[in-house]
């Protein structure tokens, strides 16, 4: 009778609500990716082109896929080092050196994605309590990152206007007060293109310098910079500045789904990294690393070639859509999209959602990127110009039909 007494009470509604299976707070108060939302909706639909995720529209090249499989048919299916294979952290080493201030490899920590990086670094700095600020619009992993792990984000804002996008450093250093944790800064950026000057990083270093702020560089896009190599806090901080820069194989390589990154720390900082390495993925796969080698030792015909075809498809598109009525778009100084404004729309998530179910072209809505980007969207241009003019027919009609 006492274990039927007992069971009984357990499944009382009030025993039920305390085990309900439920994530944290934290984790349930996410915003979901609006940009999945969209292309949900269209998955399976081979009329639809898809515009609407960073992602180039070509294979990894040979020479990158063949070093994989070589590895593999050598027998490197093993556990490999938490930090990542030595060859694979030198020659990263002697990748940042030869683009910003010499870096040693024992700086460098290959990680299982670029994501991954932001993750790990953010796991390594942030807290529960803890307040980072955001420069935004901002792709929405970014930002939730330190939401996951308790801490509070503040977004500061860029302004949109006739020459494009553009940063108020003094709002940003505002903003960035004593006790403030860290700094987001991509640059280039996602979704905007927009791309930080030399004289805005050196403001920011020499604030975060005096208040003990960390910089967290998402530099993803620094090789996809139409004026050669972007601007980076790597080219100013010194070896024990509290700056971290995190990268990736998957946008200058295209190398997307190879899931590769790595990230230049103070060397402190990247030991217990490698602690953060052991518990979440332990290392990342050595054939896959093998490829990254190939890739950054190898690979620079493969960035100058797939900059210049981004600069051509971005100047093609932005034309394009200039003649739209409508439609306010400016050139971006780096990365793989056209960020927009279509007057009249307040609701940009429902505008697509439009798009792709009645002109069949899947672009990505600007409140994904932040309350700052609604009324935006998103055209990534790392396609074809027979695809891009493709779609614009299509966004041209559609907007001609509806109004937004």
């Amino acid at each position: 009778m006492g274990r039927e007494r007992i069971a009984a009470t357990l499944r009382t509604p009030a025993a039920m609500s305390v085990v309900d299976p439920l994530a944290r707070p934290a984790v349930r108060s996410l915003r979901a990716s609006k940009i999945r939302e969209v292309a949900n909706a269209a998955m399976g639909d081979p009329s639809v082109l898809p515009f609407w995720f960073g992602e180039p529209d070509e294979v990894t090249p040979e020479f990158i896929r063949t070093a994989a499989i070589d590895a593999l048919n050598a027998g490197d299916t093993f556990y490999t080092h938490n930090l990542g294979i030595p060859p694979l952290r030198e020659a990263l080493a002697a990748y940042v050196s030869r683009l910003h201030l010499p870096t040693d490899a024992g700086r460098i920590a290959v990680t299982n994605s670029g994501m991954s990086a932001l993750m790990l670094a953010t796991q390594a700095l942030v807290g529960p309590g803890d307040r980072v600020v955001a420069v935004t619009p901002l792709w929405p992993n970014l930002v939730e990152i330190p939401k996951i792990l308790g801490s509070a984000v503040e977004c500061v804002r860029l302004d949109f206007g006739a020459h494009g996008w553009t940063l108020d450093v003094d709002r940003l250093l505002a903003a960035l007060t004593p006790g403030t944790r860290a700094v987001y800064i991509n640059s280039p950026n996602n979704p905007t293109g927009w791309t930080i000057d030399r004289a805005a990083q050196r403001a920011v270093l020499d604030h975060c310098r005096r208040h003990g702020i960390w910089i967290v560089a998402d530099d993803a896009y620094e090789r996809l910079y139409f004026h050669g190599t972007a601007p980076s806090f790597l080219d100013l901080a010194g070896p024990d500045d509290r700056v971290v820069s995190t990268n990736t194989f998957s946008k200058s390589w295209l190398m997307t789904g190879w899931r590769l990154g790595w990230l230049v720390a103070p060397e402190p900082l990247v030991a217990d990294i490698g602690k953060l390495i052991e518990y979440n993925t332990s290392c990342a796969q050595g054939f896959v690393q093998r490829a990254g080698l190939a890739a950054v030792t190898q690979g620079e015909p493969v960035v100058a070639r797939f900059r210049a075809r981004l600069h051509g498809a971005r100047d093609f598109l932005v034309a394009r859509l200039d003649e739209l009525p409508g439609v306010e778009v400016a050139p971006p100084p780096g990365a793989m999209y056209a960020f927009f404004r279509v007057a009249g729309m307040t609701d940009s998530l429902s505008f697509c959602k439009r798009l792709v179910r009645e002109a069949k072209v899947g672009l990505a809505p600007g409140v994904a990127f932040g309350p700052e980007g609604e009324g935006f969207v998103r055209w990534c241009f790392a396609s074809s110009e027979e695809r891009l003019a493709e779609g614009v027919a299509r966004f041209a009609r559609a907007l001609a039909a509806v109004p937004a």
